[in-house]
């Protein structure tokens, strides 16, 4: 049963299927005005649309590397964070939701629950990683540590670990699982999780500020370099 789903990879009949056309309208929601604001120009540079396409295609690897333990209750990287701060939130919802649609062709994610996966997996870790940055941003000195830490590394951190609890919480009010077995079995496991995800993303994220700083839409070199 663990190798048929993974972390929030909820199978169609694990929820009431309100849940299911719920999720289908607020993705719509979502997924329209992103698409209808986001910064395509930025992609009319080769080199940033095939960072942004081999990015995608790596989230769909990395996903299948995986583990579980019961239905919709399982394990695997994220990468929405590092997502988030190379492209921004709209291209990264755009591209967690490519990324879905991927598992879905590939038969990790089930067609009819697509919608609810992507709230979970995209736009849930995405929404978090803005409001990490955000915070930084606001109360935190413009460093290039401060981005590397406060942005990558603890923004990874809060995102893997607030999508656990979202859908711990989703799982909860549907009836599925009783939230005292969830906090007990399944929200620690995050915490272990949260930390391979904020390694994995700062990791990645301080070699492309070094090495690839364009492909960091949210890093600024006056902001976070210069003077300092």
């Amino acid at each position: 049963m663990g190798g048929q789903y993974n972390i929030m990879n909820l199978p169609s009949n694990l929820l009431p299927q309100p849940w299911y056309w719920a999720s289908l309208a607020v993705v719509v929601a979502l997924l329209a005005p992103a698409a209808l604001t986001a910064p395509w120009k930025r992609l009319n540079d080769p080199s940033l649309l095939h960072a942004w396409l081999g990015t995608i295609v790596c989230l769909l690897l990395l996903w299948t590397l995986r583990t579980g333990i019961y239905p919709g209750l399982g394990f695997h990287l994220l990468g929405a964070t590092a997502c988030t701060l190379m492209f921004g939130w709209r291209l990264a919802l755009i591209g967690m939701s490519l990324v879905a649609l991927g598992a879905v062709l590939s038969g990790l994610i089930e067609a009819w629950s697509l919608p609810i996966n992507i709230l979970l997996m995209g736009a849930t870790p995405v929404g978090l990683t803005v409001l990490a940055s955000y915070a930084a941003k606001r109360w935190l000195p413009s460093h290039f540590f401060t981005y590397i830490f406060a942005n990558a590394f603890f923004g990874a951190a809060f995102a893997m670990f607030g999508t656990g609890l979202v859908a711990s919480v989703l799982l909860a009010l549907s009836g599925v699982y009783p939230f005292d077995f969830l906090r007990s079995d399944y929200l620690p496991w995050f915490v272990l999780l949260s930390w391979a995800e904020a390694f994995t993303t700062g990791g990645a994220i301080t070699l492309l500020v070094v090495y690839r700083p364009k492909w960091v839409a949210t890093f600024d070199d006056a902001r976070y370099v210069a003077g300092k």
